[in-house]
């Protein structure tokens, strides 16, 4: 079987990859020629130190370059668009009634991960909200980044919890929209909105302040049951789930789907409930603006390589401390006292 070939993805232009590696090929030949340097052990121990730190940073230099090859197949559903997701990672995004026992959240990530696999070749940004709205991802093609993020997102903890506006994320997204917008005229955006609507900020929601016409599609998909679910309490390890401080009992947050229907007919989108056994194709087609080209055919996934090359460059760069701590002990014995004899009784 033919070897699949190496395919390169650059981080940022080749021509400033070029200068980096150039420059640091020069660094490394002027730091061999210059003679010792403290802390090595003559000529040898200079230029052992030097070709490592050089080797070093050429390996990091070299995962810039996002190397990989052709791996699993993906779908490839479109290659030219804007994907936000907008994810409430407030308290009761905790609530355990997705699909049976699993919290809100979950439910969340799974959905996120499956449309950004549906919609393979587009350019991704995650957006969290609960007390604040913060850009966890900025717009990048990198799946894997986007995976990452999803997959170490927590539900706040409740220490920290004062209110969270369903709308809170609404001025952060209408300014990422803007930019993308100015970068990229007439790409259109998709907006996947993934709460559980629950207000539960001292002020009623303000209106979103996002242009649907500036959002092409998408959809609010909404988390949690009417019966509700408890949460876990992750700042206290004596008492398992969060207590409702009026009646003493174990708090249950309740989805609120008038709020997220509220959301949707702003951004002019479709809602959709997600229990966690309906297919996330049947959510897509709902959600799909025909300004998207969407294609049956399975296109290569791809098998990234740069973080082999970014863990080896992070073990070389370890030799510098290593090296520094051992002559600090060499000098700091050096500089010691003799110990003072005992008098003979």
């Amino acid at each position: 079987m033919e070897a699949e070939p190496v395919t390169l993805l650059p981080i940022v232009p080749w021509a400033l990859l070029a200068a980096i590696g150039v420059g640091i090929i020069a660094l490394t030949l002027w730091a061999i020629v210059r003679g010792p340097v403290p802390g090595s052990t003559g000529p040898k121990g200079s230029v052992r130190s030097a070709a490592v730190r050089g080797a070093a940073v050429v390996l990091l230099v070299l995962a810039a370059l996002r190397p990989g090859w052709p791996g699993s197949e993906a779908r490839t559903a479109v290659a030219d668009v804007d994907v936000f997701f907008v994810v409430d990672t407030s308290t009761s995004m905790a609530a355990e009634d997705y699909n049976g026992t699993g919290t809100r959240l979950s439910g969340a990530t799974s959905d996120v991960m499956a449309i950004a696999k549906e919609l393979a070749g587009a350019r991704f940004s995650l957006i969290t909200f609960d007390n604040k709205a913060t850009v966890r991802m900025p717009l990048s093609q990198d799946a894997t980044a986007l995976q990452t993020a999803m997959t170490t997102l927590q539900p706040q903890n409740p220490r920290y919890a004062n209110g969270s506006s369903v709308t809170g994320a609404g001025a952060l997204l209408k300014d990422r929209l803007a930019a993308a917008r100015e970068q990229h005229p007439g790409r259109p955006a998709l907006v996947f909105y993934a709460g559980d609507g629950e207000n539960t900020a001292a002020e009623a929601p303000v209106p979103l302040p996002v242009d649907a016409n500036s959002v092409s599609g998408g959809a609010v998909l909404g988390y949690g049951t009417g019966q509700g679910g408890r949460m876990k309490d992750t700042s206290d390890t004596e008492v398992r789930y969060l207590q409702d401080k009026g009646s003493g009992e174990d708090a249950v947050s309740r989805i609120d789907e008038g709020q997220l229907q509220n959301i949707a007919s702003q951004l002019q989108v479709p809602y959709v409930h997600r229990a966690g056994s309906q297919p996330t194709a049947d959510m897509l087609a709902k959600a799909q603006p025909g300004a998207l080209t969407p294609t049956n055919d399975d296109g290569p996934g791809r098998v990234e390589l740069y973080w082999l090359l970014a863990l080896a460059g992070f073990l070389l760069a370890l030799h510098e401390p290593v090296r520094h701590f051992i002559a600090l002990r060499e000098v700091r014995g050096q500089r010691l006292p003799p110990k003072a004899k005992e008098p003979l009784a």
